[in-house]
């Protein structure tokens, strides 16, 4: 209701998805409807906080889900899934679609899914109800059992942050998704990937059994979050003050939900209001965004840090990775968002290091993302679309760090120890550089 909600309520980063600023963008709660009616996997791709795990929360509120981690294995996935039904899967190998080992219930909801199976389940019930369940076991022939059980459970089966996997397991499982195709079982798989088509490109015999839905964002649904969330706490954010927080969120509906808290918490707003107030505190959106990019100093430090290390270990004469690194860091916003080309990238760079060539260039942006991410997988920050020989900044909150911060990266003194020009700045490579955040406007 009307003036009897909290801001945080409405606006912010969370984990539920929060119905008072929940904008159905581009009508993709209908297309996602759409899908889950039809025999077919689906995969929702987007850069970070672009609201992948809020849509799929709204569309698909009682599903099976499965955080991808690092070193995680598609064996790991089934144990993972079948323990959220109460059931305990026991690998001792796994090929191709075959699973050797077997299943156990561990409590009332696994003993049922398996009793309906048929599969050696001994139950006792009163009156349909079960007050005695004791499984003997069963052993695991093929990917087929794993698959019946989750259908039993009625339930859909959902992989989120997929691209925490290792290319190895990711190409796995998405030959097993064929197999789980046709046995029936039709999951969601969620992950940040630049490239079009990931998982047809990984398994062309997916074709036509997964539908691939890219999520991004226009202005106008940008402006929709503002305009529904403020409506449920009695604010019409102003269209000067709609239109300057649209441009700082980069067509990142996560920024825009933490900068707009941000900017009410600044403004001493708290709590919604009763009728309708016009909100224009266009300062207290500049101080929030200054704040954000200031907030992100230890998040960046450390990609620098990565980076710069792994530069640093590669044998380079002509620096090449640092020379992309620095074309790739200073390109202007919109190409980081709708992607760099691989020609522009080589034309700044071989104008700063004529050795640098083209061939060489392709090889090492296929390399880039192993340089960026930490020992957990996590970290990733740009990403390089093979198919299109692109690189785009799949965290948008990049581009407003730099907005607001003055930052010279370590790999331009990395450059100047490759032409052995000057001296590097002490530090370089490390977690000692600091950035000089001040607002631009």
């Amino acid at each position: 209701m009307l003036g009897k909600l909290q801001t945080h309520e409405v606006f912010g980063i969370s984990m539920e998805y929060r119905p008072p600023s929940y904008i159905d963008r581009g009508r993709l709660d209908t297309v996602i409807q759409r899908y889950l009616a039809r025999d077919n996997h689906i995969a929702l791709r987007g850069e970070s906080k672009c609201g992948k795990s809020w849509l799929r929360q709204k569309n698909v509120p009682d599903a099976i889900v499965v955080q991808c981690r690092f070193q995680k294995t598609v064996t790991d996935l089934y144990v993972d899934a079948l323990s959220q039904l109460q059931i305990r899967l026991d690998v001792d190998k796994q090929e191709s679609a075959s699973l050797k080992g077997k299943v156990t219930a561990q409590g009332e909801i696994g003993a049922k899914i398996l009793a309906a199976l048929r599969l050696g389940a001994e139950i006792e019930s009163v009156d349909g109800e079960i007050v005695k369940s004791q499984y003997v076991g069963h052993d695991v022939n093929d990917l087929k059992f794993v698959a019946d059980i989750i259908k039993k459970s009625g339930r859909r089966l959902i992989i989120e942050d997929f691209h925490y996997m290792s290319i190895d397991e990711r190409k796995k499982f998405a030959f097993e998704l064929k197999a789980l195709w046709d046995y029936g079982l039709f999951g969601i798989i969620i992950g940040v990937w630049s490239q079009n088509n990931m998982l047809l490109a990984l398994n062309p015999d997916l074709s036509g059994r997964v539908h691939e839905i890219s999520i991004t964002w226009s202005k106008g649904d940008l402006a929709s979050v503002l305009d529904k969330g403020g409506h449920a706490l009695g604010l019409n954010f102003t269209p000067m003050f709609k239109d300057r927080a649209v441009e700082l969120c980069y067509g990142n509906v996560g920024i825009l939900q933490k900068l707009t808290l941000e900017t009410l918490d600044y403004a001493g707003v708290t709590k919604g209001t009763w009728g309708s107030q016009d909100f224009d505190n266009c300062g207290a959106l500049e101080t929030a965004a200054l704040f954000y990019a200031e907030q992100l100093n230890p998040l960046y430090q450390q990609f620098a840090k990565r980076v710069s290390g792994g530069i640093r270990n590669r044998r380079d004469s002509t620096g090449i990775y640092a020379h992309a690194m620095a074309v790739i860091m200073e390109a202007e916003d919109d190409k980081l968002t709708e992607g760099l080309k691989i020609d522009e990238i080589y034309e700044i760079a071989h104008g700063r290091e004529s050795r640098i060539q083209k061939g060489n260039l392709r090889v090492i942006l296929d390399k880039i993302e192993s340089l960026q991410v930490d020992d957990d997988g996590r970290g990733l920050v740009i990403a390089y679309n093979h198919s299109t020989s692109e690189i785009t900044a799949v965290d948008r909150q990049l581009l407003l760090y730099r907005k607001f911060c003055t930052v010279r990266w370590p790999w331009e003194d990395l450059v100047a120890e490759a032409q052995g020009t000057k001296e590097a700045v002490p530090g370089c490579g490390s977690d000692q550089w600091t950035p000089e955040c001040n607002s631009d406007e």
